[in-house]
């Protein structure tokens, strides 16, 4: 997922820097969705990882 958000961010660098400002918007937005959406799916599967862990281990 942050492989897509890198891509659409350069794809707003290049439409920006080319004068296409609403496509650049457009992709700018789309790329910070997905980061914050990686960055939950990544603080969720932690404290899965851990809860879990703990269970396991029996702390």
């Amino acid at each position: 997922m942050l492989k897509w958000a890198l891509i659409f961010a350069v794809v707003a660098i290049i439409a920006a820097a080319l004068g296409f400002g609403g496509i650049a918007g457009a992709a700018a937005g789309i790329a910070k969705f997905l980061f914050f959406l990686a960055v939950i799916g990544f603080v969720l599967f932690l404290a899965l990882g851990i809860f879990a862990g703990r269970k396991i281990t029996g702390r």
